[in-house]
């Protein structure tokens, strides 16, 4: 047998390409997905640029008779309060589809001719897009709902659909949740904007577009988006997450829009006095980090960081890097109780940090027109259903700090406002309670007693009345440990004990609440079987490591699958806390508004002379937004900022 002797001979020859797509997808490899196109061009023969009267008649009548209708926007910016309209593109069949161009402007900033009034053209839409029988169906529909607000003066009403959304509660973790890669997964290519926009650098590049290229473009968005759709509707049902997408993740989205559209205000004077006090402390501290080293060198450098602290000082290190020995968190705060280097380096980064991300950030971030921060809330990004939020971050300020709570202290309510903030009574653990079934756990809510104390008593074997603050410091990490899968070797480190006390607290702990160790081992085992485990509102989230053969990786599959029932729960019920209070704080009638949600915190801002009113009213409609089989828990602060 003759043995090619040329590299070219050993490649693949006729591949093929939709059987290895499909073997690519049931394998749920999506980098190597990626690089298999089996994807084709939409035909674009239908569809229509609506340019005249006669046309947007046309539109209008097939709005009229239509069940659904897609809707697209194009704009000027990806800061949807402040973009301006470009275009809209619509369909309610994928038989046709139609752009109407409304603001395009030549290379001078001028109208180019051909188009309708953008006025007169809502003014006709606005019945059908706030149908309350027409569904709207969009794709990161949130930005849509807050262009056509605040541009146009027009809110979504009725029902609505984010395939968006649709794809985060039906695919698998890990994936896409772009358009043109979800479209490209079942066979429909989408033109890239790039490819549109041909390099043009300008944040209002999209005006600038030639008008018989924006239809094509925007077309080709809508009748994606119908694609999925037509898709997802049937999965969202087999899924059992149906009821989860409509009653909750729909109407949370209007509420985070209106969220985002309304800001939270920032007082800058304190900023700025934060700022030169931070540079100060942070002066200070380098300071003292030199002279206890006796030069100068970057603290920022982790490679320089790594000579000063295992060469120089001699200090035990950990696992190696490509620049040299991990200078990580979790590095210098085990060597901080050991040497003061360590704890200085940190109290640097911490303020470093706080200065970089809120201190100086947030005065750039204050909207000019507006006077407050708008934060973007994420609704399809954490795996849990946890909200997060971006561009500033605030789920993220740290609040046990001295430090953070004076960040939180920079937000602040309107004039002649005040803050209410609502936050859920150890919610976490209330879930566990609620899974676990574990007597002891659920008689301990029921009760009202201190839980954190309770477990103190009984891993300490001490009366209830000698639980000193340092015993319930430890029961608490254990409770909220247990939470998150931890274990002995987490637990020690967390509370700087041997791992063999550390795993004597945690039988301690299994051994007064046999339930939740019950409940750990059977959701594992849940996981094992199906491959994911669920919220009580159906939230799905897939396990996939579960049978890693690696052992590390399995272990931490098995937390994953032990923490996700339980925090994704909670997301679900401060989803739902947040609906019904908005229902009924607008059914009320008070001028309260609902400004952020941080965890498991509703932050409101309203008249004081409301406060009492909206308390019974917030405080009812959280406590009651999910029947568990023990209470949910509203704990309340007004203040004049967000440190309260």
């Amino acid at each position: 047998m003759n043995v090619p002797t040329t590299v070219d001979a050993f490649s693949i020859k006729n591949v093929d390409s939709a059987l290895l797509a499909e073997l690519y997808t049931e394998l749920e490899f999506t980098s190597l997905l990626k690089g298999v196109d089996t994807s084709k061009k939409i035909e674009t023969e239908n569809f229509l640029s609506v340019t005249t009267s006669e046309g947007l008649a046309e539109l209008i009548a097939e709005l009229k008779d239509a069940k659904i209708a897609v809707v697209d926007t194009e704009t000027t910016s990806l800061n949807a309060r402040r973009a301006k309209l470009v275009g809209l593109s619509l369909c309610t069949s994928l038989e046709k589809a139609y752009y109407i161009p409304l603001g395009h402007v030549d290379e001078d900033g001028q109208l180019v001719a051909g188009q309708l009034d953008a006025q007169e053209v809502m003014l006709q839409l606005q019945p059908y897009l706030q149908s309350k029988t027409l569904l709207k169906i969009g794709h990161n529909l949130k930005y849509d709902y807050t262009v056509l607000k605040e541009c146009c003066g027009i809110a979504l009403e009725g029902p609505i659909a984010d395939t968006l959304l649709a794809a985060y509660l039906t695919e698998s973790g890990g994936r896409s949740m772009k358009l043109d890669d979800l479209c490209q997964e079942r066979g429909v290519k989408l033109t890239p904007f790039s490819e549109v926009i041909e390099g043009d650098k300008r944040e209002d590049c999209f005006a600038y577009v030639a008008i018989d290229k924006a239809v094509n473009y925007s077309c080709e968005d809508v009748y994606g988006t119908l694609v999925l759709w037509q898709e997802f509707e049937k999965k969202l049902g087999e899924c059992g997450v149906e009821s989860l997408f409509w009653d909750v993740e729909m109407k949370v989205l209007t509420l985070l829009a209106q969220m985002e559209i309304t800001g939270i205000c920032i007082d800058l004077e304190i900023l700025e006095g934060l700022s030169v006090e931070f540079n100060t402390k942070m002066a200070k501290l380098q300071a003292e980090i030199f002279e206890l080293v006796g030069h100068e060198f970057n603290i920022n450098s982790p490679r320089q960081l790594g000579t000063v602290l295992f060469e120089e000082q001699g200090l035990p290190h950990g696992r190696k890097t490509k620049t040299g020995f991990s200078t990580d968190v979790k590095v210098l705060e085990k060597l901080a109780p050991k040497h003061e280097l360590p704890r200085l380096v940190l109290q640097y980064r911490t303020m470093a940090k706080l200065l970089s991300t809120y201190v100086d950030k947030l005065s750039l971030l204050k909207d000019p027109i507006s006077g407050r921060i708008h934060t973007s809330f994420n609704q399809a990004v954490a795996a849990t259903g946890r909200l997060s939020s971006s561009d500033p971050n605030l789920q993220n300020i740290p609040i046990r700090t001295e430090e953070g709570s004076r960040i939180r202290g920079a937000f602040v309510p309107a004039e002649n406002m005040v803050f209410l903030s609502a936050d859920y009574s150890q919610i976490d653990l209330r879930v566990l309670a609620h899974y676990s079934q574990d007597e002891a756990l659920m008689e301990a809510f029921r009760s009202g007693g201190d839980v954190h104390a309770r477990t103190a008593a009984e891993i300490f074997s001490v009366s209830s009345m000698l639980v000193t603050s340092e015993m319930r410091r430890v029961a608490k990490s254990i409770n909220f440990g247990i939470v998150y899968g931890m274990s002995s070797f987490g637990l020690s480190n967390q509370l700087s004990i041997s791992r063999k006390d550390a795993q004597r607290f945690i039988d301690k702990y299994f051994g007064l609440y046999s339930g939740v160790q019950r409940f750990m081992d059977d959701i594992v085992m849940t996981a094992r079987e199906d491959g994911a485990v669920t919220t009580l509102l159906g939230r799905r989230r897939t396990v996939t490591d579960i049978h890693a053969k690696n052992r590390n990786q399995r272990e931490f599959a098995e937390r994953m699958a032990i923490n996700t029932p339980i925090q994704g729960t909670a997301a679900d019920i401060i989803k739902l806390a947040m609906i019904r209070c908005d229902e009924a704080i607008t059914a009320s009638g008070l001028n309260a508004k609902m400004l952020l949600q941080i965890h498991d915190e509703l932050v409101f801002e309203l008249p004081e002379s409301e406060v009492e009113e909206a308390k019974e009213i917030i405080k009812r409609s959280m406590e009651g937004a999910l029947e568990l089989d023990v209470p949910l828990v509203v704990n309340f602060e007004v203040g004049n900022s967000l440190a309260k």
